[in-house]
């Protein structure tokens, strides 16, 4: 047992692992300030997770923001170059509403970002970060890829209206594939060509399944060649098993395209990953160079107890009302003289977790 290890939560243990495992590829730690200037994220809200940002006015009058995301920040940081990658990752704090609750939280995010000359080993890499990071937090763990050039070149090959489009690809997203054939009859596409994008919507799957639809598909060649080496790049690195192709996996393509991806863990029923490549923001912001990256969204695994997760306590220790405080500390301070945890209550706490129960009563110490 280590003490100082014992002592972390499952989140901050987390973390520890994920920096190893991103320090061990060259990527630097980047830092940043827990607000910006506002302007920052007027014009990108859509690129935003939540277009909701915590706003305060700043002594000089200017507007800032409670950051709602880190990649808009990296990107302002970086420098514009062409010559080299720029690979950072950062352990940070965002702050926008959360879930059903419409609440404003603090959140803390992790993840990396590789800016620069973009190639298809960048690429793979960040791909095998991403589906290493999920097998530090889980065994049990799915990265799902999907290449958004193969979708756009479908969807524009209708010929129908942009805010159709839109529509459809959000049919996609939801896998449903209905609704998007009556979309497809309604703005009167024709009807092989959307055939072809009804097939692409519902494949999903390994690799080696998917790869031999799209190979019988109209889709890019160039495309669907990265998928195939990518395929090969989770072969070789012995992670193929935790590896999936699925087309419902679709980001907004003002900002991203190529490759997006998105993980999940056993236990927690939303992904806990979510990253791409977003050469299209980079252009907006008046950048030449590509970018890919992804982000862990930790406050989800809160909903995860590892099975080798630690006790919150060796014992809980309950107390019955007519037990006197010099008893129940009596009791405590020997569990711990013994080198025992112990959590003194009047009632088991919800969803806690210990090694052994015991329980004072008026007359004496008994197992309960």
């Amino acid at each position: 047992m280590n003490p100082a290890i014992d002592a972390l939560t499952s989140e901050e243990r987390t973390l520890l692992k994920l920096r190893a495992l991103y320090r061990q590829y060259g990527y630097a730690q980047f830092r940043m300030r827990k607000f910006e200037e506002y302007d920052l994220y007027a014009g990108n809200k859509d690129f935003l997770v939540s277009e909701n940002v915590l706003t305060f006015t700043d002594l000089n009058g200017k507007l800032m923001a409670l950051k709602p995301d880190v990649t808009l920040s990296i990107v302002r940081a970086s420098p514009d170059r062409t010559d080299s990658v720029r690979k950072v990752f950062y352990n940070e704090n965002v702050y926008r509403t959360s879930g059903s609750t419409r609440a404003f939280r603090e959140i803390p995010q992790t993840g990396l970002e590789c800016i620069g000359p973009i190639d298809d080993y960048c690429i793979l890499e960040v791909l095998l970060l991403a589906a290493e990071s999920l097998r530090r937090i889980s065994d049990r763990c799915v990265l799902e890829i999907s290449q958004l050039d193969i979708l756009a070149a479908l969807t524009e090959g209708l010929g129908v209206p942009e805010e159709t489009r839109r529509k459809l690809l959000k049919c996609i997203g939801a896998k449903n594939l209905h609704e998007l054939r009556a979309l497809c009859r309604e703005a009167g596409a024709d009807e092989e060509k959307a055939e072809t994008l009804l097939k692409l919507a519902a494949a999903g799957g390994r690799p080696e399944e998917v790869l031999d639809i799209l190979r019988a598909l109209p889709c890019p060649p160039a495309a669907v060649r990265q998928l195939e080496a990518i395929a090969r790049g989770f072969r070789a690195s012995g992670l193929e098993e935790m590896l999936r192709m699925d087309f419902s996996v679709v980001n907004d393509m003002q900002y991203y395209n190529g490759i997006v991806f998105r993980g999940f863990v056993y236990g927690v029923p939303v992904s806990v990953l979510s990253g791409g490549q977003y050469d299209r923001l980079m252009r907006k912001m008046g950048r030449s160079a590509g970018a890919i990256g992804f982000a862990v969204y930790l406050d989800e695994l809160e909903r995860i107890v590892p099975e080798d997760a630690s006790p919150d306590a060796d014992v809980l220790l309950l107390y019955d009302e007519d037990v006197s405080p010099e008893r129940v500390c009596r009791e405590a301070r020997a569990l711990t003289a013994e080198g025992r945890t112990v959590m003194v209550q009047r009632q088991a706490p919800e969803g806690a977790r210990f090694g052994e129960v015991r329980r004072l009563t008026g007359e004496e110490a008994r197992d309960a």
